[in-house]
């Protein structure tokens, strides 16, 4: 039970607060605002008089905890101090955002909304949390400060999770390193993703963090000695400098020293960069630049730097406005630092995020390419070209929010920021849609690459187009991009109803020609004849081909013939019925090898598999592809083509020969190339198609295409060439070139 309250006591508890949040907020108010805010503060009051938190504590504490947030900890101003006091009014009470409107006006009305909309704690994995979040990102593209609003009323919902039942706790914290701590990362709100995922830590794996936090507080005082001893040659060459500047010493995050350790598999003792040093500079924003590299020079006088580790985000800014400069110097003792370089305004963007960037706007030196508001615009795109299920745009836009960027340039030489891993394609969609759709490759760095090149940073990129080029569904595989993606399918769509349609008239004209009538009656017996399961694949089916016109005759519409249906490679049930007949197996099951001269399969030459592995078959137009089931495009296929996959398996009395790829490395010596092939020739009968061998520095490397029964076979061949003497390694290699 918590302990009883006289109402005084917390009246008195309730204004020290409200008093607390006028003085925080006091330079940032004009005219009128403190009357305005007074007047959402009473409404509040009003509205919840009669509620209380989990805690037992008066539930207006809440709304003005995250008022207090919004304000001192994000930078926020009069219009979210309002909102922020008044966001759970309308879910709670009978008050109306009519009402809002009428009292506080349309801005206000319209974050309150917007925060409604996506109340209650959502349970990852259901659609109708995936819809919420979708609801609360169309805010985001009319009003930021929804979002960050919302953030602000998440941490103090985390910062309260103890007296919410350990269910709860679970979920909330779940939700909060799921979302809302990517969010704030990507909103440049560093500080609160990094108190959200120390949060998460502590509800969800306590002694861990515990112990942890214990383990840096003992830690303390021999860092903080440290530090002074680390900074005074640079302090002293600063103020000699005549530099404006403030050094502080920043630890990392619990959450932050807990990755590193499993990441890299140390203990504690062995996270080195267990802190950052951080140099912030009071100059005007024209020499701010200038100020950053001056200070590095300081640094990297005293101490040496790690030449891997410097960032350089001054010159070129992350997608969320981060702007700082980081560099990785060893100290005296022998221990890695990290120092970061940036200015106050820099200082303010990366502790403040989105807020922070209004305060500085017209200073001019934040590029708006790859500034915060050029994110937003994204995801305004993505919202409004999004045609997925909620739930597959959600883990899209959760992807979007942690990747690293890569900068690339156009000819004319603008900078382009992608997701890391972006390829070609992408680029031609980032620049237009319709550059995209026609893109035949690219010339980077003055040399052709095909559409799947992945770029890297500072490439320079001239995208190459054509008229007659199209895209195909396998242009999915070669972007990561939410725009491109989904320019390509509306494209396929649009493309395969179009086709549809031309295949609907050709069947008219066939129907017309042999005298039929287009009923449904008619169309129904042609769908059943054919192993078509819809009007539309039919007609695509027919425009391409995959069904001929010609076979469509007059007599398949004789009304006292029952309809006999053509077996169609494309079908799976009818192609399995088909493996059944002939071979007696369960008709899940496509069997590999003998017999099946009826069915057109090939050996995919990505995986190229053989008798012994195990394999699946995939449905192409042109017959049945069988791969590995360990083929690096297995995962691919059979998450987004399931329905053309079939089940497959090799017999087993098959005296056929299959290619296969053995890789050797060794110590180069006379005679060695001879040993192998004798191997190869004489010992297991093995006929050899192709061998390259390739000697560098006493290092033998060969590559030998063999044919082979099956695995057992083949690794009955590499346990013995592993035995030749001088050879160190034998693989079996893939693709073959």
């Amino acid at each position: 039970m918590p302990p009883v309250i006289s109402p005084e006591a917390e009246r008195q508890e309730i204004l020290r607060h409200y008093r607390r949040l006028l003085r925080t907020a006091k330079p940032y108010l004009k005219d009128g605002d403190t009357k305005l805010i007074k007047k959402a503060f009473n409404q509040s009051l009003e509205a919840h008089k009669e509620m209380r938190r989990k805690s037992g504590e008066p539930y207006i504490l809440h709304p003005l905890a995250v008022a207090q947030i919004a304000v001192e900890e994000i930078g926020l101003g009069t219009t979210s101090i309002v909102a922020a006091l008044l966001h759970d009014v309308v879910e709670d009470t009978p008050t109306e955002i009519s009402d809002i409107e009428r009292e506080f006006g349309p801005k206000v009305a319209r974050i309150i909304d917007g925060l409604t909309k996506i109340s209650g704690v959502f349970e990852y994995g259901t659609s109708e949390q995936a819809e919420n979040f979708r609801k609360m990102l169309l805010t985001l593209s009319e009003d930021v400060r929804v979002i960050l609003i919302k953030i602000a009323d998440r941490l103090h919902n985390m910062r309260t999770l103890d007296s919410m039942p350990r269910h709860k706790q679970l979920k909330i914290a779940s939700e909060t390193l799921y979302l809302y701590a990517p969010l704030a990362h990507r909103l440049g709100l560093y500080t609160i993703k990094s108190e959200l995922e120390d949060l998460y830590l502590k509800f969800t794996d306590t002694e861990t963090y515990n112990d942890l936090k214990a383990k840096v507080r003992q830690s303390q005082s021999a860092r903080n000695r440290f530090i002074k001893e680390f900074v005074q040659p640079i302090d002293e060459e600063l103020k000699a400098q005549g530099f404006e500047y403030e050094i502080k010493g920043r630890p990392k995050s619990i959450y932050s020293i807990l990755k590193k350790m499993k990441k890299q598999n140390i203990t504690f003792d062995e996270v080195y960069d267990l802190f950052a040093i951080r140099v912030i500079l009071d100059v005007p924003p024209e020499q701010e630049k200038a100020a950053c590299w001056q200070v590095y020079s300081i640094v990297t006088d005293f101490y040496q730097p790690n030449p891997d580790r410097l960032r350089d985000w001054v010159s070129t800014p992350k997608a969320n406005g981060y702007e700082s400069l980081h560099t990785t110097v060893m100290s005296r003792s022998g221990q890695w630092v990290e120092v970061q370089i940036r200015s106050r305004r820099m200082d303010d963007i990366a502790e403040k995020g989105y807020a922070a960037h209004w305060k500085y706007k017209d200073t001019g030196s934040i590029q708006p390419e790859s500034s915060l508001e050029g994110w937003v615009n994204k995801v305004r795109e993505m919202l409004e070209s999004n045609n997925s299920s909620a739930l597959e745009f959600m883990d899209e836009f959760r992807q979007n929010l942690f990747v690293k960027e890569v900068y690339a340039f156009t000819p004319k030489g603008k900078l382009v920021i992608l997701p890391d891993k972006a390829t070609a394609l992408d680029f031609a969609f980032e620049i237009h849609s319709q550059i995209g759709l026609h893109c035949l490759g690219a010339k980077v760095n003055q040399k052709l690459e095909p559409l799947s090149y992945q770029l890297h940073n500072g490439d320079q990129v001239e995208i190459l187009t054509s008229h007659k080029q199209r895209p195909t569904n396998e242009w999915l595989n070669y972007v990561i991009t939410t725009k491109a993606r989904s320019r390509i399918k509306d494209f396929l769509r649009d493309d395969r109803r179009a086709k549809a349609e031309d295949g609907r008239q050709l069947l008219e004209k066939r129907l017309e020609l042999i005298g039929v009538p287009f009923t449904q009656d008619n169309f129904n017996r042609l769908l059943a004849y054919f192993n078509v399961p819809t009007a539309q694949e039919f007609y695509y089916r027919l425009a391409v081909g995959q069904v001929d016109g010609r076979t469509i005759r007059e007599s398949l519409f004789n009304a006292d013939k029952p309809v006999a249906s053509v077996a169609s490679v494309l079908e799976p049930k009818t192609f399995d019925h088909e493996v059944q007949k002939i071979r007696g197996l369960r008709p899940d099951m496509l069997v590999v090898g003998e017999n099946t001269d009826k069915f057109n399969y090939s050996i995919a030459r990505c995986c190229n598999p053989i008798p012994g592995d195990d394999v699946f078959g995939f449905e192409t137009d042109s017959g049945i592809i069988i791969h590995r089931t360990s083929c690096p495009r297995a995962v691919d296929l059979m998450s987004n083509y399931g329905n053309r996959i079939v089940r497959a398996k090799w017999t087993e009395q098959l005296e056929l020969a299959f290619l296969a790829g053995i890789r050797i490395k060794g110590t180069d010596r006379v005679g060695l190339v001879n040993d192998v092939t004798r191997i190869i020739s004489t010992s297991l009968k093995v006929n050899m198609r192709a061998i390259t061998v390739d000697s560098n520095d006493g290092i033998f490397e060969g590559e030998i295409m063999v044919f082979v029964n099956d695995t057992d076979h083949l690794n009955k061949l590499i346990h013995r060439l592993s035995r030749v003497h001088g050879v160190l390694q034998v693989e079996r290699f893939d693709s073959l070139k």
